[in-house]
C-alpha cells in the first residue's frame, strides 16, 4: 500500500513564533495561506503548522504527492487503502466517498489515540 508524502500536521498556539522556530531548524515555506496554516520542508520532511483549525497533531499521508508536492504515478488511490483498513479491521473515524473518483480523505486512531490522516488532493 502506498500512502503518498508523509508529514505531521501540528496544532499551534501561535504561527508566527512557531513558523519562526522551524524555519531556525532550516525549514522553509512551501504552501499555505500566511494566516492560518504554513507547510514548511526540509530535505523530505514536511511539516503542517495549523492555527485554531483543529486540536491535537495529527499524521498526515498525501497518496499521489512526493514531499514536493509533485504528483507520482501510479499511486493508490485513498478509496483503496479505505478498503484496505475496513478489511484489516481499523475502525475508521472519516471515510471518503466510495462512489466518488478524485479528491477525498479518511481519518483514524492509532493504538496509543494518535490521529492519522489519508488526505488524498487529486
Amino acid at each position: 500500500m502506498k500512502l503518498g508524502a508523509f508529514s505531521v500536521s501540528l496544532s499551534v498556539k501561535d504561527l508566527a513564533v512557531s513558523r519562526a522556530f522551524y524555519e531556525k531548524l532550516g525549514f522553509s515555506v512551501m504552501g499555505g495561506d500566511e494566516k492560518n496554516y504554513v507547510i514548511l520542508r526540509n530535505g523530505n520532511a514536511l511539516v503542517g503548522l495549523f492555527q485554531s483549525m483543529f486540536e491535537g497533531n495529527i499524521l498526515t499521508f498525501n497518496p499521489g504527492w512526493d514531499e514536493g508536492a509533485g504528483e507520482v504515478n501510479p499511486f493508490d488511490d485513498v478509496r483503496a487503502i479505505q478498503k484496505h483498513l475496513k478489511a484489516e479491521g481499523i475502525d475508521l473515524i472519516s471515510e471518503a466517498d466510495e462512489t466518488t473518483s478524485g479528491p477525498g480523505s479518511i481519518m483514524f486512531v492509532d493504538p496509543d489515540g494518535n490521529n492519522i490522516l489519508i488526505d488524498q488532493h487529486r
